[in-house]
Formats: structure tokens, C-alpha cells, sequence
């Protein structure tokens, strides 16, 4: 399969090491991962959004591990990256930020009715172990390291890194041919985060929506999504002067943006508001308040409702 050809696949980014990538990576689409070593256990990159793609993802799980996962780790909270928690079977140990757990806790099923889909029966399930702070796992024959990166995509991130094999699973740190977002995190943070990133020189990175990179297209995209938060910067600094809402300013900026092509440009007016927080006397990293964002998106959106291809 490609990420053309619109169908989910598992691909080896090093060996017993697999992405599992969802096409088209917009809204509730995102990738996975599993980690294999050479005791036959497993480790689990987040889980997906509905019951049918978490079984599928299972399924592809199963086919490249001895037995069923020993661990999980959530990136981060959304419900994208953990809702399909509760198909994990239950002995699977869910790792994740503490803030991610609240996260979890605190959203429950909300998304499914902002972003309607056939999710079928969802449990809600958060990180039954949570971290503050960098934490290695050991496998039989490598380590695997979980950087606390937050806050930037969200207050939550956690990036997995396997430095033997310079593979890094990214989660929401890194978008590749979509509008990142950073609403719920920190627009400096995701500029942090990013030279984070640009710092471990990973061969291989899996993005938490788009196809897996190599080689040189893992600093092209880093180096596109730092181009974007100048963009964004930019547009903030320039609009808050102007006078303009977040709305008006992401309006006027796509009419003319070298990113206007790209989907998911509904998320302009949720950066432009973390933006303006960031740039003025408000609390950076302070919560927006996301329901009210949501028919501002729309409006972005020509008065079209935000769609998943879930």
C-alpha cells in the first residue's frame, strides 16, 4: 500500500519496528505504531479513533508480535490517539503524560459529537501509569525513550525515540502535508518542540497525521513546520496591531497564504488564537475555551461543518 492508494498500512521504518499509517490523516486519522523486540514483546504507539480502525490496527499488530502489547504510550490526549485505549486487552500497561490522563478523563466522548462518525462502542480508558518527565523503557535488546515535549501540540506530548534505530514516533509534534495545530498547547512550545526534534536527527519519522519520513524529508518537514509558526507569528503580530479578531485575520491571511492549499485550513483561526495569547499580556499556555473556537472554524470553512473521513 502507499498513502496514495487510501488505505491504512503497516510499514517497517526499521526492523521490528512499524508505523501504522491512515490515510488521509485529517480529522480523527492519525498513525500508529508498534515496536517489536526479541523477546516477541510489544509496545503500542497510541491507539485511533473507532472501533473499527482500532481492531483493524490490532489486527496489524498481531500479524508482527508473539503476544498481545505489554505496554502502550499515548503522545498525548486527543481523542484520536486514545480512543481505542479500551480494545486494548486489559493486562496492556497505557503510559502517558499526567496531564494527558486528565486530559482523557476530562474530554470523555465529547468529540464524537463535534466530529460525528460511526465510532462504534467506545470505553473511555486513560494512562494507568503517568510521567512528568523523561522516561526509558528497556526492552530485551534496546531501549525505548519517551521525551516529555510539551507544552506545544497540546500540554501533553510525549515523543517516543528509539536511538538505536534513530526512529521517532512524533504524535501531534509533527504534521506532514496538513495544517499542524497548537490550540490546546503553546505556538512557541511547537517551535520548541520542532528544534527539539531537528536536535535527535532522526532517519525516520512518524508524523501523527501523514506518511512516514526519511532522510532528507524528515528535515523538510521540520523545516516546514517551523516556517509555518513564523507564519503564524507573523500574521498574529501584524493582525493584533491591525485591530483584527483571530477570525478576521485568518480570513484575510488565506486569501493569500502559501499554505492555503493545504487541508485542514480551518486550524488557522485556532492557532491565531493561541497566537494572540502568546503575544500579548495573556497567560501563554492558559485553556482556550475549544467549543467556542468551533463556529469560527466553521465560518473558516465557507459555513461548512468540520468533516472526518473516520
Amino acid at each position: 500500500m502507499t498513502w496514495d492508494d487510501g488505505t491504512a498500512y503497516l510499514e517497517e521504518m526499521a526492523p521490528g519496528v512499524f508505523a501504522y499509517v491512515q490515510p488521509d490523516g485529517g480529522w480523527m486519522v492519525n498513525n500508529c505504531g508498534v515496536i517489536t523486540d526479541a523477546a516477541g514483546d510489544a509496545v503500542v504507539v497510541d491507539t485511533t479513533s473507532t472501533e473499527r480502525r482500532n481492531r483493524a490496527f490490532l489486527a496489524e499488530v498481531a500479524g508482527v508480535s508473539a503476544r498481545d502489547p505489554r505496554i502502550a504510550v499515548n503522545t498525548h490526549a486527543h481523542p484520536d490517539h486514545t480512543y481505542g485505549n479500551g480494545f486494548l486487552p486489559p493486562a496492556t500497561t497505557i503510559i502517558g503524560h499526567h496531564l494527558c490522563r486528565a486530559g482523557v478523563l476530562r474530554a470523555g466522548l465529547a468529540a464524537t459529537h463535534e466530529l460525528p462518525a460511526d465510532y462504534g462502542d467506545l470505553v473511555v480508558r486513560p494512562p494507568d501509569v503517568t510521567i512528568d518527565s523523561d522516561l526509558t523503557l528497556h526492552l530485551a535488546d534496546f531501549p525505548v525513550e519517551l521525551k516529555v515535549m510539551g507544552p506545544a501540540h497540546s500540554t501533553n506530548d510525549v515523543g517516543v525515540w528509539l536511538p538505536e534505530q534513530r526512529v521517532m514516533f512524533a504524535g501531534d509534534l509533527a504534521f506532514s502535508g496538513g495544517h499542524p495545530i497548537f490550540m490546546e498547547g503553546s505556538m512557541l512550545g511547537f517551535r520548541a518542540a520542532t528544534r527539539r526534534l531537528r536536535d535527535l536527527a532522526p532517519e525516520v519519522l512518524l508524523p501523527g497525521h501523514g506518511p512516514v519520513c526519511r532522510g532528507d524529508d524528515v528535515a523538510r518537514v521540520l523545516d516546514e513546520l517551523e516556517a509555518y509558526v513564523e507564519w503564524i507569528s507573523g500574521v498574529a503580530t501584524s493582525s493584533y496591531d491591525a485591530g483584527l479578531s483571530p477570525l478576521e485575520a485568518a480570513q484575510k491571511a488565506l486569501s493569500d497564504s502559501p499554505y492555503r492549499d493545504l487541508p485542514e485550513s480551518e486550524r488557522v483561526v485556532c492557532n491565531l488564537h493561541r497566537a494572540y495569547a502568546e503575544l500579548t499580556d495573556h497567560v501563554p499556555t492558559g485553556p482556550l475555551n475549544i467549543p467556542s473556537l468551533w463556529p469560527e472554524m466553521v465560518a473558516l470553512n465557507g459555513g461548512r461543518p468540520i468533516e472526518t473521513h473516520a
